[in-house]
């Protein structure tokens, strides 16, 4: 391997970096090694209610600095990519702040008169209303995005409905399926790299998920380390058709070696 080389980081946040916001062991000094490194990392969510400056706060409290420009979420994807679809657009969104203000930022006219687009998120205030009003747009020929496809999350209550199951219940109402922006879709991958100026070919994605996180690095062309701090066991990675480059206990395995996270593997990988 040249000396040139350097590896960049996409992280998952739930299950990698915190749990249930607690900070998983570790998790702080892994984000300490890669930022004394100079090592280029983006923190990823499909959580859509956030935005990065809220991530931030939060993350702070657990005793993870991850600055704002390091953060990425499923809101900021589906901003982007409807920036480059329809510049300039309209949208009627479900959501908070998180995904409005990422729509605002591009110059998007949020409204329920005649809008480009129906834009479903994560949100906690789900109202009746709202979601006929968005079913009635959609039927009325409005595009239907959805930035992730997540149906249930996780509370101290226990699950609560997340943005898929929302999104189901628009599209039996209407027939009309969204198209998804977050994980699994490698368009959140994408993305990231480009906010973060990486290359897929450098680049590692790490996730607590096979079904997401893994699948999603593996179809963007990334190496990818499930953990096991978060929802996958150790036996998680046999059950899917694909696998990923490494599993480890959690991502406090890789401080000291964060610069070559794959010594003895590199004539395999590159």
């Amino acid at each position: 391997m040249s000396n040139e080389f350097r590896w960049n980081y996409l992280m998952d946040m739930d299950g990698v970096l915190v749990r249930e916001e607690h900070l998983v062991p570790g998790a702080d000094a892994f984000v300490a090694e890669l930022r004394e490194n100079g090592t280029s990392f983006m923190v990823l969510t499909n959580n859509s209610i956030y935005t990065p400056r809220d991530l931030r706060a939060r993350l702070l409290r657990t005793g993870l600095d991850i600055p704002e420009e390091s953060i990425w979420t499923s809101a900021l994807a589906t901003a982007r990519f409807l920036e480059q679809q329809r510049p300039g657009g309209s949208a009627f969104v479900v959501g908070e702040s998180g995904l409005t203000t990422a729509l605002h930022n591009i110059g998007y006219v949020l409204t329920d008169r005649d809008p480009d687009y129906v834009v479903l998120g994560e949100t906690r205030t789900y109202s009746f209303e709202a979601i006929t009003r968005a079913i009635r747009l959609v039927e009325n020929g409005a595009r239907f995005i959805a930035t992730n496809p997540d149906e249930k999350g996780p509370s101290r209550e226990g699950s609560l409905p997340a943005t898929g199951a929302v999104a189901a219940l628009i599209e039996r109402a209407t027939g009309r399926a969204p198209y998804y922006i977050g994980k699994p879709n490698p368009l959140m991958m994408r993305s990231a790299l480009r906010a973060l100026g990486a290359h897929s070919e450098n680049t590692i994605m790490i996730g607590d998920r096979m079904d997401t996180d893994v699948r999603s690095g593996l179809e963007a062309g990334l190496q990818t380390v499930l953990v096991l701090s978060g929802i996958s066991a150790r036996d998680t990675a046999d059950l899917f058709p694909y696998r990923p480059t490494r599993v480890l206990g959690s991502v406090a395995d890789l401080v000291g070696s964060t610069a070559n996270p794959f010594e003895g593997m590199q004539a395999d990988l590159l």
